[in-house]
Parts: structure tokens; C-alpha cells; sequence
């Protein structure tokens, strides 16, 4: 390996196994560049959203809501369980989004107990203009792999995502 190929992750696995000889630190040269990546990946994203006025957690609940289709609208309870956060928060975040003009409630016409959140035009205008700079970004990001070594990693990825999970 050449030193143009080397990154900072294989001179800390180098300091370890000279410092600590006796461990395997193979996990490292795997996740300690998971790590890296994602934060990288997070600045990206941030900025994608933002183009687009969006903070990451208003991109989450419009997702959900976007790739709900047609009316775009879910219950609390389904935004809850897309974004992974609690009942607290996604009221909070739901109340947010409704002054911003990005959502709506309304009482569900199935159950008159219930509520369903739905995208506004706004909303929906925003949220396809950040997955259009989203996606353009990523795709710059993975540019130098070919799209069979996207197709390896992203199989080898989801594998360690079930296994992990």
C-alpha cells in the first residue's frame, strides 16, 4: 500500500499494534472509518437539508411523510416509529413544524379520536428539493467507487446492520 492510499485510521491502527502488539486491531481498520464516514456523511446531509431550509429532524418527519404517499399524511404514532423519537418530541416537533407551515393536523375521519399529520405544498416543496441536493451529493461522494463496489458495500453493509441490530 502505497502512502497515497493510506489514511488516518491505518497510522492510529499502526500506533496501536506498535503500542499494544498484543490485540487484534482489525475492528478498527472497519468501524473507526464507519465512524469517520458517518460524520462526514452528517455534514453533508446537514447541508443538503439546509439548502433547502431544513433542519435534519423537519427532513425526517417530511420524508416519512413523503414516502407515505398519496395524501401524505401519518399518524403520530407511524411518524413516531419512522424517526425514532419519543412521543415528547415528535409533539413538540409536529407543533414546531405546524407554526413553520411545513405540516398540518387534522382529526381522522376514521377515528374521530385520532390525528393525522399531513405535508403541506410547502413542506412537500422543501422536502423534494433536499433529497434532490441529498442525493446529488451522495452520489459525488461515491463517485469514485464503481457501481459494482456500491452494490458489494451496500450487501455488506446491510449484513452487518442485521447483524448488529
Amino acid at each position: 500500500m502505497t502512502n497515497r492510499e493510506r489514511d488516518t485510521v491505518d497510522e492510529i491502527v499502526d500506533a496501536w499494534v506498535r503500542e499494544h502488539p498484543g490485540l487484534d486491531f482489525s475492528p478498527l481498520k472497519i468501524l473507526s472509518r464507519v465512524t469517520r464516514l458517518a460524520k462526514q456523511l452528517e455534514k453533508t446531509r446537514r447541508a443538503s437539508f439546509a439548502t433547502a431550509g431544513l433542519e435534519p429532524w423537519e427532513f425526517d418527519v417530511l420524508a416519512a411523510l413523503r414516502r407515505a404517499g398519496e395524501p401524505n399524511e401519518l399518524s403520530p404514532k407511524a411518524l413516531l416509529e419512522q424517526t425514532y423519537v419519543s412521543s415528547g418530541t415528535m409533539t413538540n416537533r409536529i407543533d414546531g413544524m405546524v407554526r413553520g407551515g411545513l405540516v398540518e393536523r387534522r382529526t381522522d375521519p376514521n377515528d374521530g379520536r385520532g390525528v393525522l399529520v399531513s405535508m403541506t405544498a410547502e413542506g412537500r416543496d422543501r422536502v423534494d428539493r433536499a433529497i434532490s441536493h441529498l442525493v446529488a451529493a451522495e452520489t459525488e461522494l461515491l463517485s469514485g467507487l464503481s457501481r459494482a463496489d456500491q452494490d458489494r458495500l451496500a450487501a455488506l453493509l446491510r449484513r452487518l446492520s442485521l447483524d448488529i441490530a
